[in-house]
């Protein structure tokens, strides 16, 4: 005679309720409205430079536009020096860049690497550069530039980049102190000068923390507002905030807020397309470094 063994039933679906959580069903909600929050001032921007001036003044204001207004796209070059402003900007951004990685990477493998009398001090006397507000040097250094007769010129803007920064040199230095000594060994053995060592030991390892540096120097300097204006006067070098800074100006009767904000989405284009590439370095550097 053959005997049915007794199965336990709703075997699935009980593990489905032992798994299930309601904190964690809490947190994704929570997570999801957060997220809709932060994406709707840009999914606005997006939809108002879509839209006509006529119905960008309408109220209450519509969530679509009515109808698509493609053209502001071809009108923002009519309207601003848009080609211009965008050469200029990422000129200097690039040139900011390049000295930024060059002069901070180099001071933070010194302060990482070598143990001379009074490194400490002078590391702290560094970082303490770091609490004077701007303005607190801005007069001085535009009277500097003045005299060595930079202004109007892009220099003001590029050359202090190649004097590096506290912040980066910190976040540097930080991920430097990391690296094992016996590499660094190894290389003085083989008969590395300490400069070629930084070159072909540190900075390869060091793709992380320096892409991360690229993207907060990037970010700063294309979106730098008062340094443009403080130093440049002729139109033809005006930067990309510059420009669309003057879209509020006096000379509009009405902003025409939707060409506005086609120049922000345009604006945005090259930190989300080097974003995007450095993507992976970006976070493995905000780990390695302890960036919060």
């Amino acid at each position: 005679m053959s005997t049915v063994k007794a199965t336990r039933p709703l075997g699935p679906p009980s593990r489905l309720r032992r798994r299930f959580k309601p904190v964690k069903l809490v947190s994704f909600i929570t997570l999801l409205l957060t997220t809709f929050l932060m994406l709707l001032p840009l999914f606005f921007m997006v939809s108002t430079s879509l839209k006509s001036k006529r119905e960008m003044l309408k109220f209450p204001p519509t969530f679509l536009p009515e109808s698509w207004a493609w053209s502001n796209y071809t009108d923002i070059f009519e309207t601003l020096q848009f080609g211009t402003l965008y050469k200029n900007s990422l000129i200097i951004a690039g040139f900011s860049v390049f000295g930024t990685l060059l002069s901070s990477a180099l001071v933070a493998y010194g302060f990482a690497r070598y143990r001379g009398r009074g490194n400490n001090f002078w590391f702290i006397l560094l970082l303490s550069t770091m609490m004077l507000p701007y303005p607190a040097i801005m007069i001085p250094q535009f009277v500097l530039f003045s005299k060595m007769q930079w202004i109007d010129t892009f220099l003001p803007l590029i050359v202090p980049a190649f004097f590096g920064s506290a912040y980066n040199i910190f976040l540097l230095r930080q991920f430097f102190s990391t690296l094992p000594e016996e590499l660094f060994d190894a290389g003085r053995m083989d008969g590395c000068g300490e400069l070629r060592m930084w070159r072909t030991i540190a900075l390869p390892l060091s793709a992380p923390a320096l892409a991360t540096v690229a993207i907060f120097a990037f970010i700063y300097s294309w979106n730098d507002l008062l340094t443009p204006v403080l130093y440049l006067s002729s139109s033809d070098k005006f930067t990309l905030p510059v420009g669309m800074a003057s879209l509020t100006s006096s000379r509009f009767r009405i902003p025409p807020w939707h060409l506005l904000m086609v120049a922000s989405v345009l604006a945005m284009v090259p930190i989300v397309t080097l974003f995007a590439i450095a993507q992976k370095q970006f976070v493995e550097g905000i780990v390695l470094t302890g960036i919060k």
